[in-house]
């Protein structure tokens, strides 16, 4: 089975357990549709309305367009999902911290100690286990102190079936025992994406004009990128970020045809290699779109990470948050940020 093929039938919605899935932060739902496909129903929250619009255009769930804030009343579920605004933890950002209103951390925490849920994951940046580490220690230990094991780790999505280097980390908390799915052996190449596609000129195409190829030479030597930053069928592509989707920057993602002229990204090129199935249609304006597209989790990992999650939860009742206390799994305790 082909990867377009494979997606297409994989990344379906198809409820079949009983347990609800918050999903926090949701944004278009890339993350829920890989919940959905492993069974479950989700509801999100997402403030982004074009993104909750194509959240409730495409998955069983519903999302409600609201921002979350530490008063707020979830819904009873035993699954918490998310992906805390990550702004303020990106390499290649300002790296604020807890300083930067847009920090999700506390909310997710709060709706943790709210519901106590058997089982919760969020993902976020790689730059929160460098300059912003300490901040991402003090997270942890908030939430074994309210007695879950915390398992983390960096994966890489183009290690799990995505056409893609995009470097995420995902963090598990549990009370029973969890495993990361297994990486597969064989990358999917651009080629096995969008090849179809990729050397077409739709209407909607937008061309690198002569300032814009200068512009761009000029970003890659002063980069010391040896080759061009096109879309090689090859092999898989750089990571997929709202930046160099929606804006025309030197590493914006484009496509050498074959007369020599390079065009822009196409929505449905960017949304399969990000994983999303060709039925997902987005709203919104050809920015909106971009950004929900480079702000997702690849829903063909997040539904491995699904299926791993729902491997622990049915394991959850082996550990009591009592007998992880009693066993002296915490961390120091004195530290409080929330």
């Amino acid at each position: 089975m082909g990867y377009i093929e494979h997606i297409n039938k994989t990344l379906k919605p198809r409820v079949t357990e009983k347990e609800i899935v918050l999903d926090l932060f949701a944004g278009c739902g890339g993350l829920s549709l890989g919940f959905e496909a492993a069974g479950y129903k989700t509801i999100g929250f997402e403030m982004d309305k074009a993104a909750a619009e194509t959240y409730n255009k495409n998955l069983e769930g519903d999302c409600h367009a609201i921002k979350l804030g530490l008063d707020f009343e979830y819904p009873d579920v035993e699954i918490i999902i998310g992906g805390p605004p990550c702004q303020p933890f990106s390499v290649g950002g300002h790296q604020k911290g807890m300083e930067d209103a847009r920090d999700g951390f506390p909310v997710f925490i709060d709706a943790v100690k709210k519901l106590q849920p058997k089982v919760f994951m969020f993902e976020n940046v790689r730059g929160l286990l460098y300059t912003n580490k300490w901040y991402f220690e003090l997270v942890i230990q908030e939430l074994r102190k309210l007695g879950y094991l915390i398992d983390y780790k960096l994966l890489n999505a183009v290690n799990f079936g995505v056409p893609q280097n995009r470097e995420r980390l995902f963090v598990f908390g549990h009370r029973a025992k969890f495993h990361f799915p297994k990486q597969h052996s064989k990358k999917v190449t651009v080629g096995e994406a969008i090849g179809d596609i990729m050397f077409t000129t739709p209407p909607e195409s937008k061309f690198l004009n002569a300032a814009m190829d200068t512009y761009v030479a000029k970003y890659e030597k002063a980069s010391d990128c040896i080759n061009p930053r096109d879309l090689y069928p090859d092999r898989p592509a750089r990571t997929l970020t709202c930046r160099n989707l929606a804006g025309a920057t030197g590493d914006m993602h484009r496509v050498r045809l074959k007369d020599g002229k390079r065009r822009r990204v196409l929505h449905r090129e960017a949304a399969r290699l990000q994983s999303f199935p060709d039925w997902f249609e987005f709203t919104g304006n050809e920015t909106q779109q971009f950004n929900q597209i480079g702000n997702a989790v690849p829903p063909l990992l997040a539904y491995q990470l699904a299926l791993a999650l729902k491997e622990c939860y049915q394991m959850n009742n082996l550990y009591s948050a009592e007998e992880i206390l009693e066993n002296n799994l915490q961390p120091n305790r004195e530290l409080t940020l929330f």
